[in-house]
C-alpha cells in the first residue's frame, strides 16, 4: 500500500460550500443533469457543479506539489484518469515543457473545452474499462476527483488498470470521517456513488490490488 498524501486538499479547502442550500434546491433533478458531465456541469448554474470551471491558474500549486512529491522531471511520462479540462495537466506541462502528457475523460465537453496547447494530447474515454495502454506505460498516473463517482463494481477495473499502467500512482477520492461529514458529502455530492469512509477505502484498494499513494477529500 502506498502513502496518504496531502495535495489536492489545499485547494479543496479553500471553497464555501452551503451543504443545506444545495440538498433543498430540488437535488434530484441537479443530480441527473450533473451526471450528464456536459455544460450544465461544467459552465452552467453552479446547482449543476462547478458553475463555471474556467482556467485561472489555481492548479500551479497542485502541480507543483505532485513534481516535488515524485521528483519529476525532463520527459516524464504522465496520465491523468478522468482530466475533466485538464488544467493540471496544463499547469505541469508548463513547469516540465518536455514532459509527456495523456489525459481522458468521458464528458466530450471537457475535452472540447481544454486548453488548446494540450487538447492534442487529450481524448473521450471511460475510465471504468480496461485502458489503451501498455504495462507501466507511465511514470505517473493520477486521478483526482473520479473514482468515487463509480459503483463498487467499477471500482474494481478502474483501480486495476491504474495500478498496471502506472509505475508510480496517486488517487484523491471524497470520503467522511465522521456523521457530519457524511450528512455533508451527501448534502454536496452530485455524482458521488461510492461513500466510504478512508479505511473502507484503504481495504478496497488492497482487495484490488492497487498500491498507489491515495487522498481523501472531506466536507468539514
Amino acid at each position: 500500500m502506498g502513502r496518504l498524501l496531502n495535495i489536492i486538499n489545499q485547494l479543496h479547502k479553500k471553497t464555501t460550500r452551503d451543504h443545506i442550500g444545495r440538498m433543498t434546491d430540488n437535488k434530484i433533478e441537479c443530480m441527473k443533469l450533473a451526471k450528464e458531465y456536459a455544460f450544465d456541469y461544467w459552465d452552467g448554474n453552479r446547482r449543476y457543479g462547478y458553475g463555471g470551471y474556467k482556467y485561472d491558474g489555481r492548479w500551479k500549486v497542485v502541480a507543483e506539489k505532485l513534481i516535488e512529491t515524485y521528483s519529476l522531471a525532463g520527459d516524464v511520462s504522465i496520465l491523468d484518469v478522468g482530466c475533466g479540462k485538464a488544467f493540471l495537466l496544463y499547469e505541469i506541462k508548463q513547469l516540465l515543457p518536455k514532459a509527456k502528457i495523456t489525459g481522458f475523460d468521458i464528458s466530450e465537453y471537457a475535452i472540447e473545452n481544454s486548453k488548446s496547447e494540450i487538447k492534442e494530447n487529450l481524448f473521450v474515454y471511460d475510465a471504468r474499462v480496461p485502458y489503451p495502454f501498455g504495462d507501466k506505460e507511465f511514470d505517473l498516473v493520477i486521478s483526482i476527483t473520479t473514482l468515487h463517482n463509480f459503483p463498487i463494481y467499477d471500482l474494481k477495473s478502474a483501480f486495476r488498470e491504474i495500478e498496471r499502467v502506472g509505475r508510480h500512482k496517486y488517487i484523491a477520492v471524497e470520503s467522511y470521517r465522521n456523521d457530519t461529514e457524511l450528512f455533508n458529502l451527501e448534502c454536496w455530492a452530485l455524482t458521488c456513488e461510492s461513500f466510504f469512509r478512508p479505511q473502507e477505502w484503504i481495504w478496497l484498494m488492497n482487495e484490488f490490488g492497487y498500491s498507489g499513494d491515495f487522498e481523501f477529500i472531506y466536507f468539514e
